[in-house]
């Protein structure tokens, strides 16, 4: 059985750079995915999680992606057509994550499959938060990633009975000891 990791990266304290860091812990709380698969907050780790990339068969990784289009626009790329996304001109952990499939191949190790599941930020600010535009299009990006996971990777999902909302998710990273 293939070993699957959802992989978010990304940094909440600058506003819509935290998109994935919210839609992990969301996906962690709403839903459960058979055969099971790790949700990982990878935060601004970048080339720290190079374990990770080491560990998993299948990493899908979600991330803010700084690509000239409109904010909320959600892109699904593969990892082995990266180049020319301006992902290398984003945060640290960006650089990070793709320079381990760079050491990987140095090491001469095997390249787990991965896409990058990205959405357009509207504002990088330093903020906990996500701007309205963001707000907005979060249940589409989370909607479109189960798809993602249910058609391509033959997941099977079930909503929680309990559910927990993006502004009680936003509320635990700007108040910790609730």
């Amino acid at each position: 059985m293939k070993k699957i990791a959802i992989l978010g990266v990304g940094n909440i304290l600058e506003l819509d750079d935290g998109v994935a860091i919210y839609a992990t812990k969301y996906l962690e709380k709403n839903y459960t995915f058979a055969p099971h698969i790790d949700i990982i907050n990878g935060g601004v780790e970048g080339i720290n999680l190079l374990n990770l990339f080491m560990e998993y068969d299948y990493i899908l990784i979600l991330d803010a992606i700084e690509i000239d289009d409109a904010p909320g626009s959600i892109y699904h790329i593969p990892s082995d057509k990266l180049t020319g996304y301006g992902l290398n001109s984003g945060g640290a952990h960006e650089i990070g994550v793709l320079q381990c499939f760079d050491i990987l191949e140095l090491m001469g190790k095997e390249l787990p499959q991965s896409s990058v599941f990205g959405i357009v930020p509207e504002k990088i600010d330093v903020s906990i938060d996500l701007t309205n535009t963001m707000r907005k299009e979060f249940l589409i990006y989370i909607e479109k990633l189960l798809e993602i996971l249910t058609t391509k990777l033959n997941i099977k999902i079930s909503k929680n009975s309990e559910q927990i909302t993006l502004d009680e998710i936003i509320e635990t990273f700007k108040n910790p000891q609730r």
